[in-house]
């Protein structure tokens, strides 16, 4: 036990700050040493119950001593009543008697003995078993802050990992890039309005009359286009008559 609350004070020092540091992985390290902590844990629970095995055997002993004893002093009073009947000579009856009382002697000082051994066995069991319930305590503290640390460590990992990703994007450079599509953008924008004022250019009267009125221009084309034919064919017409009453003419004369 003591071996075990050496351990545990050690690993509570600060020198194990020390030793942490010269290992790369510290959570590791720090679930390494509960569990050892938690194998000594369960090696003296495994002492205090072979102590408790041996208290238990030593107040059985102490039983039947005890038994022992009452059993030898009622044979020593069998003895006695024996020979105040007759049926056993008082000198032998005195002298088996007195053996028999020896014998309750050794077996009522034998349950003293025992009585001390189990008096201490109590003792060194009470005292163990607070111990152990401390460290369990204690064990169950150190997971519960072990576990908070260990989050904290995650957390902090990620962050930093999160923060050396932003350091290295040039927060000058982000700017120029979004400045330079703003400017194409708007250059883009400007050219498409100057596209639109050029086509305005090229519209005629027509067209926009047309427009304003609704008329769309092919329409208007194939309008033009059959009224000049419509001229063409009375003009051919005209020539045609014309001709005719030349030749009539001619016949009459």
């Amino acid at each position: 036990m003591n071996n075990l609350f050496i351990r545990i004070f050690k690993f509570i020092q600060s020198n194990a700050h020390a030793l942490l540091n010269r290992f790369e992985d510290p959570v590791k390290l720090t679930e390494q040493g509960i569990r050892d902590l938690k194998k000594d844990f369960d090696e003296s629970m495994k002492n205090v119950a072979k102590v408790k095995a041996i208290s238990i055997g030593t107040k059985k002993d102490i039983e039947a001593k005890t038994q022992i004893a009452k059993d030898y002093e009622q044979k020593a009073l069998i003895l006695l009543k024996k020979a105040q009947t007759g049926e056993l000579e008082q000198a032998e009856a005195d002298r088996l008697a007195t053996e028999a009382l020896k014998k309750k002697q050794e077996a009522v000082t034998e349950v003293k003995r025992l009585t001390a051994e189990v008096k201490n066995y109590d003792v060194m069991l009470c005292e163990m078993e607070k111990k152990i319930l401390d460290l369990k305590n204690q064990i169950q503290k150190w997971e519960a802050e072990y576990a908070s640390l260990k989050a904290r460590a995650a957390v902090a990992k990620t962050t930093k990992k999160i923060n050396m990703q932003l350091s290295s994007i040039s927060t000058d450079s982000t700017t120029a890039m979004l400045e330079e599509m703003k400017t194409r953008i708007s250059e883009e924008e400007n050219l498409a309005l100057a596209y639109g004022e050029t086509a305005m250019l090229g519209t005629s009267i027509d067209d926009e009359i047309n427009k304003a009125i609704g008329c769309s221009p092919d329409i208007a084309n194939d309008l033009t286009a059959l009224k000049q034919q419509l001229l063409e064919t009375k003009d051919s017409e005209k020539v045609l008559t014309d001709n005719l009453e030349e030749l009539k003419k001619e016949f009459d004369n």
